[in-house]
């Protein structure tokens, strides 16, 4: 048999023993490893006691009273909502100035988000952006180019003629 103080498996049999739950064959195949395991023996005695001392334990008696006296008290006690905001209530007959005080903290707070600037990387200072260009864009732009050119001539021919 495997030591039930290393072995999960018949761990909970011992417990069985010492509360004595155990079939006849299982108590005895147990008291038999017991006798020459130590470790066992030790627990075994130490749960006997606790079992002992468990039967012998008896409650105190209630008083005769004793319901009265838990209603009256949970009465007096209120309800965990009140319980929960007891603590709170001092804060709460002050509630305007509180209330005051939290607007102006958000009221600041945002301001000092909002008048942030975005920080630009200094990779992006430094790097140009290059663009893919269709070559009908860049013969628009080209016609576009040269007719402002003619324009500008013109403007300068006229000019000087009429001076």
């Amino acid at each position: 048999m495997n030591c039930p103080l290393h072995d999960r498996e018949t761990a909970a049999q011992l417990l069985g023993y010492c509360a004595r739950k155990l079939d006849t064959e299982s108590q005895a195949i147990l008291e038999r490893h017991i006798a020459v395991c130590p470790e066992c023996l030790k627990f075994a005695e130490s749960q006997r006691a606790v079992w002992e001392a468990l039967e012998a334990w008896e409650a105190e008696p209630v008083s005769a009273d004793f319901d009265r006296r838990l209603y009256r008290r949970i009465e007096e006690d209120g309800t965990w909502w009140d319980r929960l905001v007891r603590p709170l209530r001092p804060l709460v007959r002050h509630w305007n100035v509180a209330a005051s005080a939290a607007g102006v903290f958000v009221l600041l707070a945002a301001g000092l988000l909002l008048n942030q600037r975005p920080a630009v990387p200094e990779a992006a200072k430094d790097t140009a952006q290059v663009e893919q260009v269709q070559p009908e864009q860049v013969e628009h732009a080209l016609d576009a180019m040269d007719m402002l050119a003619d324009f500008n001539r013109q403007v300068k021919a006229s000019a000087d003629a009429k001076m």
